[in-house]
């Protein structure tokens, strides 16, 4: 098993010293589901949602939540993005979308939070825009799908 790097010796947690690793291209990729009931589907896919297009507003969302991402996780540093992409695809059979973030940044420091982050914040903002309809939706399968640069590269 791998050593926690976000404790110290004595178990306290810490921000971890990046300051003597050097800066590669890193990027990840991260997805996950929100399954949603027919009707509220059927709303987000013709595009009548009264809060608006639903999808666009879930987009800026994943965005600006992959940027603040060191504001909510307590450990993470700062990161200066140089890219970040959201994308969703709809699934009519199980009335289900799925939402694909990519981070990349050249640091010391991987992206893997940023693109987590932005998922999970996309598909609550999907919620939050059709809860009026189905309070019932379910978020599932957040995961990374892949990571690259720095001491180690994950590919599902």
């Amino acid at each position: 098993m791998n050593e926690l790097t976000h404790f110290d010796q004595e178990g306290n947690a810490h921000m971890v010293d990046v300051g003597g690793k050097s800066e590669t291209e890193r990027k990840a990729v991260a997805t996950g589901t929100i399954q949603l009931g027919k009707e509220a589907y059927a709303v987000l896919k013709a595009g009548t949602a009264k809060k608006g297009d639903v999808l666009g507003v879930a987009r800026i969302a994943a965005i600006q939540g992959a940027k603040r991402t060191s504001e909510l996780i307590p450990l993470c540093h700062p990161l200066p993005l140089t890219r970040l992409a959201v994308e969703f695809e709809l699934n009519d059979e199980l009335c289900e979308v799925y939402c694909t973030c990519i981070a990349q940044t050249v640091g010391k420091t991987g992206v893997e939070m940023e693109a987590l982050t932005g998922v999970q914040v996309g598909l609550l903002t999907i919620y939050d825009m059709l809860k009026a309809i189905d309070k019932g939706m379910i978020m599932t399968q957040t995961r990374l799908l892949e990571k690259r640069g720095g001491k180690s590269d994950y590919r599902i």
